[in-house]
């Protein structure tokens, strides 16, 4: 079974990323709540794949993805965004990010991201 990081400074947000993904067969996880407790957790756990918002405090996921991408240039990412945030976006994607979710989250949306990278 995979492994997913979700990491969102929100408890609810980890709460509705990990309830979609439940609901369509993933059944572990690990939660962070910034980008240093990501790149901590990324270290100690190796997660199959993380689910990481942009804006967070500490260190945002744009600085969380250069530090796990630097250790793991083979790590599975995927970056969360509000609207409005195209740019830093971009950036996610040009440092090894394979795909973004825009909040609010659909269900449908989630797992489709999620089975791209990790089928199940």
């Amino acid at each position: 079974m995979y492994k997913i990081l979700v990491v969102d400074d929100a408890g609810f947000m980890r709460m509705t990323i990990k309830n979609h993904l439940t609901k369509a067969g993933y059944s572990e996880f690990i939660e962070g709540e910034d980008g240093a407790k990501a790149v901590e957790l990324y270290k100690t756990e190796k997660p199959d794949l993380v689910i990481m918002d942009i804006t967070m405090p500490n260190m945002n996921g744009i600085e969380a993805l250069r530090a796990i991408s630097s250790s793991d240039p083979g790590a599975k990412v995927i970056m969360c965004s509000a609207m409005g945030q195209e740019s830093m976006v971009m950036e996610a994607i040009t440092l090894g990010a394979l795909d973004f979710i825009v909040k609010p989250f659909k269900q449908e949306r989630i797992v489709q991201t999620v089975s791209k990278v990790l089928p199940l």
